[in-house]
């Protein structure tokens, strides 16, 4: 069969430099709300060797374990194949594919800032996931 398929789920990556904090919060956030409905990865355009400590210990607080997540590096599959990609900081490091989403979030980066300050980048990247997702797949969001 082809053509577009109306119940085909949709994808978003989150793009940051190291994929170590933001762009793993957010994917972490928006699977965990989502339940299924949306296809998440993220990546990083020079990712780093283990993820941020303090992010990990801020999702875990919030019930999300990403512990077991590690920093990917970007590929062009990995954009091509998205429908909305948001950049947090990455520059001109992600690829451009026309007839893509592109959105540009522009976040402190958690990398070496104590919990309080992490807790409060979770915070405002999970409200930006939930609104994300409400636009994403209408007003069946959960929050």
């Amino acid at each position: 069969m082809n053509g577009e398929d109306a119940s085909r789920v949709p994808e978003v990556l989150f793009v940051c430099i190291h994929n170590a904090g933001r762009s793993q919060m957010a994917a972490g956030l928006l699977d965990h709300h989502a339940g299924g409905r949306v296809r998440v990865r993220s990546a990083g355009s020079q990712p780093a060797d283990q993820l941020n400590p303090a992010v990990v210990a801020a999702m875990a607080e919030v019930g999300l374990d990403i512990s077991h997540e590690f920093p990917k590096p970007l590929t062009d599959d990995a954009v091509h194949a998205a429908d909305v990609v948001i950049t947090m900081g990455c520059g001109d490091a992600c690829a451009f594919f026309p007839g893509k989403r592109y959105l540009d979030w522009e976040l402190e980066d958690p990398a070496g800032k104590p919990l309080v300050t992490v807790r409060r980048i979770r915070d405002e990247i999970d409200a930006r996931v939930q609104a994300l997702l409400s636009d994403l797949v209408g007003g069946l969001a959960e929050g």
